[in-house]
């Protein structure tokens, strides 16, 4: 069990009904739905049951809400000893950030909220892989994504356009000729794998990369075309793009935080800096500074 769970247990329970739950937790009622019977299979017991009067616990969902009462206070009174310490920005801020952003375009913006903070002590996470927020590996995720966690509180900050670029001497060499280029493969997440097979059909890859930063390197070094996001691709005067971005592979830029942390000062101070900052560079992420 995790306190998410008990949490959303919980709202049920209290409020009677499903709908009750969604709207006192503000999330579809399906997710409650869908994540309630899931806690159940995952617990091997039924804890409510659908009545006329609405839904009621069982003797196994009484003794659920009570050790989730209790686990509650005790959460609750941690929190109440430690309100006056997250009122204040110091303390340890530990960030998820896909790499491609953090070592470009993020990183000025890091080392700004660094300088302007020095009492927090920011540590940057690199991993192009789903951090647990809920298990507490990061304190702040930044994402692109189109589906996050219904368990994180999240803000979508801009849209991330993405297209296929070559180098400069590569694409001008596919023009002279009016030949059809080599596809590098790009294999580092479910998104590029799905735009590798749908771009590149059957044909072989004679390199394959797991990483945005490689492909850029790949590029450069003459060895086909491959998606990039705008903002990397934009940016580097020695590519070009193939061709103009398409709307289907737009990705939503997210700023994700565990409701635990919704009243921690720095790392409320730091999403609210953070949005600023990449919003300010909205058309280079949407594509349009081309």
């Amino acid at each position: 069990m995790n306190w998410d769970d008990l949490r959303l247990f919980l709202a049920v329970a209290r409020s009677g009904s499903i709908s009750g739950a969604a709207k006192q937790l503000g999330v579809q009622h399906s997710t409650i739905s869908r994540r309630m019977r899931q806690f159940e299979l995952n617990l091997g017991a039924r804890l409510i049951e659908r009545k006329k009067s609405g839904y009621e616990l069982t003797q196994a969902g009484e003794h659920v809400k009570e050790a989730a009462n209790n686990i509650e206070r005790e959460i609750l009174g941690v929190d109440g000893a430690l309100i006056g310490k997250d009122s204040q920005l110091i303390g340890s801020l530990h960030v998820t950030a896909i790499n491609n952003m953090a070592s470009s375009i993020l990183m000025p913006m890091f080392a700004k909220f660094s300088n302007q903070h020095p009492l927090i002590n920011l540590h940057i996470v690199v991993s192009n892989l789903d951090a647990s927020l809920v298990q507490r590996d990061a304190d702040v995720a930044i994402r692109l994504t189109n589906s996050p966690p219904d368990t994180l509180i999240g803000k979508r900050i801009v849209t991330v356009a993405s297209t296929i670029y070559g180098s400069r001497s590569y694409i001008e060499k596919l023009r002279q000729d009016n030949s059809e280029p080599n596809w590098i493969g790009v294999d580092c997440c479910g998104f590029h794998k799905t735009w590798t097979n749908q771009a590149c059909g059957e044909q072989p890859h004679n390199f394959v990369s797991d990483d945005t930063l490689l492909t850029l390197a790949a590029i450069k070094e003459n060895l086909g075309v491959s998606i990039l996001p705008c903002f990397m691709g934009d940016a580097d005067f020695a590519l070009e793009r193939y061709c103009q971005p398409d709307p289907a592979y737009n990705l939503g830029l997210w700023i994700l935080l565990h409701p635990d942390l919704k009243r921690t000062a720095r790392v409320l101070a730091f999403r609210e800096f953070m949005a600023n900052a990449i919003y300010e560079k909205n058309d280079l992420f949407e594509g349009k500074c081309h």
